[in-house]
């Protein structure tokens, strides 16, 4: 290969001076593209987290109580506090690929659990599940994450973001209308009938063939040629370990911290919710409706991101000032629907046949749809900061363990049966705290992407070197042939 650049070397790879005769199929080029390891990515994300969303927007996993799924998801969230950042240093010593595959084969474990406490009422497994599908998710969000991102330019990040994460709420959406048409009769609270699992099991499995397909960074061809480096070349575990470290301590991800703890504090209480106040077929519907609003997210701000009309940091601005004015909105009305129905005498019971639906069904739609909004906004402003696929696997790493660390700590107070009313307050506090950190990442949002190569300082130890424009750099194409 061309020997690398010096310090203002960015993720472009030149390609081999023997190379530039040999030609490449259109085929190739399509297979190796950018486009479609998003889609496969994505499609991934539709039979593993996509098909777990399925059923945890039902309430609880589907179950009758919310205590045992919400301890199970606690400890899945736990293992991922460590697990996420485990596996980005593994990714890039060993390979996104490799990751990926491991991060296939811990999920069905979990909902092949949840079948068997639905249908015998077996408790052990549904833990053991949860661990499993912990360090699963901890080798699948570090390396996805990192190939919708890593493998894109920054003027498709946003485009590419929604691509994944709305093939991943497919999952949601096709699990949901299973589920709502093997239960649309059930007009009762209760619990999911146990048919359904079978049918997401299934669906789970077709998760490791499809991760077999991944192209790895080096055989990326990107629309105008240029391919990607190798990022497993010359990595120590332990250098990178140094690197990890070194990133969190940049002002772009500690400012962040708090946002991705904090936000998704509310999902927990959605599933308490949704089982204390909504029948069986409500619950289904409530899933469906919930995969078709996160959709529409994804597709709205994967547009809206890579807009032409403003620029990057503008952007930014918009996104934040929207997100925070209205899900403070939200979490307000929520509070007094909360109240409403827990003073309610007798109890509610919310049904699409009953009055009063609406208004109680309207604040679950509306949550989960800026919870996604939420995803798109991290995983995209992470994106403007840094450019290289190393760098970005580390990232994401970071970002899943903190958000790991907020989820395992909501799913515990969910575990620990405390009032409804309790357990939303505490959403509302931790996203009210959130602002001030992440408007100050936000202000920090560059036009352009920083390169972080790895540098090494004077007592031989590694950390993020210099802010390098990716715009500079200059890569030679890949011939093609139209066969």
């Amino acid at each position: 290969m061309a020997s690398e650049q010096s310090s203002g070397q960015t993720d472009v790879e030149l390609v081999d001076e023997t190379d530039h005769h040999k030609p490449v199929s259109r085929f190739t080029r399509w297979y190796r593209s950018p486009l479609f390891n998003v889609i496969l990515v994505g499609l991934i994300s539709f039979t593993q987290p996509g098909i777990w969303n399925a059923l945890n927007s039902t309430g609880a996993g589907g179950q009758q109580e919310p205590y045992l799924v919400n301890g199970a998801n606690s400890l899945t969230f736990g293992i991922m506090v460590f697990g996420c950042l485990i596996f980005a240093v593994l990714a890039n010593k060993f390979g996104l690929k490799q990751t990926l595959i491991i991060g296939t084969l811990g999920y069905a474990p979990y909902s092949a659990a949840l079948y068997t406490n639905n249908r015998y009422g077996t408790e052990w497994f549904v833990l053991f599940g949860g661990a499993t599908c912990g360090i699963a998710a901890s080798a699948l969000w570090a390396s996805e994450g990192a190939i919708a991102l890593g493998y894109a330019d920054i003027s498709d990040r946003g485009k590419f973001t929604g691509i994944w994460l709305g093939l991943r709420e497919l999952g949601q959406l096709i699990g949901a209308s299973i589920q709502l048409s093997l239960n649309v009769k059930d007009g009762a609270r209760g619990k999911v009938s146990y048919t359904t699992y079978l049918v997401l099991i299934a669906l789970q499995c077709l998760g490791l063939p499809l991760a077999l397909m991944i192209s790895n960074p080096e055989k990326v061809i990107r629309s105008d040629g240029r391919k990607l480096p190798d990022p497993t070349k010359n990595k120590a575990i332990l250098g990178e370990a140094r690197r990890l470290w070194a990133l969190v301590k940049t002002k772009q991800m500690y400012l962040l911290i708090p946002v991705l703890i904090g936000f998704n504090w509310n999902s927990t209480y959605i599933g308490i919710y949704q089982t204390k106040y909504f029948s069986v077929r409500a619950r289904t519907l409530g899933s469906l409706s919930s995969g078709i609003v996160a959709t529409l997210a994804n597709i709205f701000w994967g547009w809206f991101y890579d807009l032409k009309i403003f620029n990057r940091p503008t952007v930014a601005k918009i996104t934040w000032g929207v997100l925070s004015l209205l899900m403070l909105a939200v979490l307000s009305w929520q509070i007094s629907n909360e109240h409403l129905y827990a003073n309610a005498s007798p109890p509610v019971t919310l049904d699409w046949d009953l009055p009063g639906f609406g208004r109680g069904f309207a604040s679950v739609v509306l949550l989960r749809f800026f919870n996604e909004s939420h995803y798109m906004f991290v995983y995209w402003i992470v994106g403007t900061f840094f450019d290289d696929i190393e760098t970005l696997t580390l990232a994401v790493g970071l970002i899943r363990s903190f958000e790991s660390i907020g989820s395992c700590l909501s799913y515990g107070v969910g575990a620990a049966k405390v009032k409804g009313m309790v357990n939303l307050i505490l959403a509302f506090v931790m996203f009210f705290i959130t602002i001030p950190s992440t408007t100050l990442a936000v202000l920090l949002v560059p036009e352009r992407p920083i390169s972080n190569k790895q540098t090494t300082a004077d007592d031989g130890s590694e950390e993020i070197g210099t802010d390098v424009d990716r715009s500079e750099s200059i890569g030679k194409a890949v011939p093609t042939t139209e066969s």
